[in-house]
């Protein structure tokens, strides 16, 4: 599997922005039919996630099954840095997890900043379905965790051990803020019944300060899903995602009949709007999904793979247009 830091540099290197593909851009206003199932994800480590997530759809199973057992599939990798098991840990050395989840009828459920726990995800949806809550975090998400069966694990690898200590003799104990140390993956499905769910999960900002919460567990900022009209994830620095309430913008740009492309770059413009000088050092952007099947994609700046799709079995990969400053 390429890695993230490999598609960075390449970009980078070559220079070149890749043009979404035409699917992405598709129309204005969504087509007649419906195209469905479907599940899409954040970056290439998604293909696994919907290999997974496409088992359930294809069976005639739940977009909310789909989904959690899609990024389920990220959170046990420990090669994946920036999810779950083998998380970079936080500055203080802690693997701290955040998590949300959303279904069709908009029940939701959340965990942030908790520890010891591999899947995230599934705490968050025990959350939305045996709690009156929507979000849990820390020692109190980890208890509940916990009396739920869930099993305490050291979640910190050897690899991404070494990589903190490292760290910590070369920095000086401040988060860093660039666009490779800052990820999720966000998942979105539609199944053969038509209904949507969404799914986001993530270790967070590498190095982050004890006890930091991203977008990636926010309704509405990692994920927002609206039956009627579509959904959204987000991925890369969450304060500017949380600063716009990114996927309910993009879920409303759609709402008012943009295609899922046009959203999400119109987003990512009102983010750059809100902060340019710090959007021109890091980078975020958005994933969405329109109940028709159509999606698309668009980021800040250079240093996303591809998001992923699987309709009717077969993966498309999808390079994500970046927005052009000055």
């Amino acid at each position: 599997m390429n890695t993230r830091r490999g598609f960075i540099a390449q970009t980078l290197a070559t220079g070149v922005t890749l043009p979404i593909a035409s699917a992405a851009m598709a129309q204005d206003k969504p087509s007649a039919k419906a195209v469905r199932p479907v599940v899409i994800s954040t970056w290439n480590m998604g293909v696994a996630a919907n290999e997974e997530a496409w088992k359930i759809l294809a069976a005639g199973g739940k977009s909310l099954d789909a989904v959690e057992a899609g990024v389920k599939i990220s959170e046990a990798d420990p090669a994946i840095t920036s999810v779950g098991y083998g998380g970079t840990p936080d500055r203080d050395g802690h693997v701290t997890l955040d998590a949300c989840i959303m279904d069709e009828k908009s029940r939701i459920g959340c965990v942030a900043a908790l520890e010891h726990i591999k899947h995230p995800i599934s705490v968050a949806r025990l959350v939305m379905e045996k709690t009156p809550h929507v979000m849990l975090v820390g020692e109190g998400a980890l208890q509940f965790a916990l009396a739920n069966g869930f099993k305490k694990e050291d979640l910190l690898t050897e690899q991404t051990k070494k990589a903190w200590e490292d760290w910590v003799k070369n920095n000086d104990y401040t988060p860093v803020i660039d666009f490779q140390n800052h990820d999720t993956i966000g998942m979105l499905a539609i199944d053969a019944n038509g209904d949507m769910s969404g799914a986001c999960t993530t270790s967070g900002w590498g190095y982050k300060m004890h006890g930091r919460v991203g977008d990636s567990p926010i309704i509405g900022a990692g994920l927002f899903v609206d039956n009627e009209i579509g959904g959204a994830t987000s991925t890369g620095l969450g304060e500017e995602v949380i600063r716009i309430c990114g996927t309910h913008t993009v879920v409303e740009y759609m709402r008012h009949g943009h295609s899922p492309y046009e959203a999400c770059k119109l987003t990512v413009e009102r983010m750059v709007r809100k902060t340019p000088r710090k959007m021109e050092e890091v980078s975020a952007g958005f994933l969405a999904l329109n109940k028709n099947g159509e999606y698309g994609a668009y980021a800040v700046r250079p240093g996303y793979e591809m998001a992923v799709k699987v309709e009717n079995g077969k993966h498309e990969l999808v390079p994500v247009e970046f927005h052009k400053f000055g």
